[in-house]
């Protein structure tokens, strides 16, 4: 009997997940919360987090609520990452199937489950609205009375909201640094001025010379940065110079 139930568990835990595609994807994601990977074969970074994901698959194969899948976007699923904007491998959506949102948390198994308990739970949507509260139910019922021109021209104008927001943000972000490159460029300039006209690294190293063996100096006189004024050539012992190429041993060419 025990030898059954073994050999039973071991076929279970080695059913091939369910692959989503543009055919079975609104039958087997309708009414549930979804966590999706979208892949292809070759990538590397895919087949790292395959032991991990393909294990999360099992745990949620039979959950009534939430839907733990992958889409090939080499295959079958390729319509489907076109349709959400898939740029790269592997990429995780989650959320409801019509309106896919990015995961950005971490890829190991227990980073992964944890997300999904948490989050592949029943939500307010269009397959749920006993979900939703009068606000929603009211703009449910508000998109629904529209037309599809209508529906598409409201669609296209906040697209069009949230994009004029992003490049607005992009500009302002573009000027301070630009603003912050040009006062970091003012900074180093003023303080390499100080520097220069006060012989400052010159007055640190006679310092140190006078200061009695051990004492703690204020600040770092270990990484004296000497400029040019400062230091002469001719006064640097043959070690200090870099070696002729025909003085180089094999390992150091």
């Amino acid at each position: 009997m025990k030898s059954i139930l073994s050999f039973i568990v071991a076929i279970a835990a080695n059913v091939e997940a369910v692959e989503l595609t543009s055919e079975n994807f609104a039958e087997i994601t309708n009414g549930k919360t979804v966590f999706l990977k979208f892949y292809a074969p070759w990538c590397g970074h895919c087949k790292a987090i395959a032991p991990a994901w393909e294990k999360l698959e099992n745990k949620w194969s039979d959950d009534n609520a939430g839907v733990v899948a992958s889409v090939d976007c080499t295959a079958g699923g390729s319509t489907l990452c076109e349709e959400f904007g898939v740029q790269g491998f592997p990429t995780l959506k989650y959320g409801d199937p019509a309106n896919l949102e990015d995961y950005e948390g971490g890829r190991d198994f227990e980073d992964l489950d944890d997300f999904a308990t948490e989050n592949l739970k029943p939500i307010c949507s269009v397959a749920n609205i006993e979900l939703c509260d009068d606000e929603k139910k009211a703009a449910i019922a508000k998109f629904e009375a529209m037309s599809l021109e209508d529906l598409q021209a409201l669609v296209d104008n906040i697209e069009k909201k949230i994009n004029d927001a992003d490049e607005e943000f992009q500009d302002g972000l573009s000027k301070l640094q630009d603003k912050y490159e040009a006062m970091d460029s003012a900074n180093e300039a003023k303080i390499s001025e100080i520097k220069k006209v006060s012989n400052f690294n010159l007055l640190k190293s006679i310092r140190k010379m006078k200061a009695p063996e051990g004492m703690n100096l204020s600040d770092d006189d270990d990484d004296i940065d000497m400029d040019d004024d400062d230091m002469d050539e001719a006064d640097m012992d043959d070690d200090d110079l870099p070696p002729d190429e025909d003085d180089m041993t094999g390992d150091e060419l």
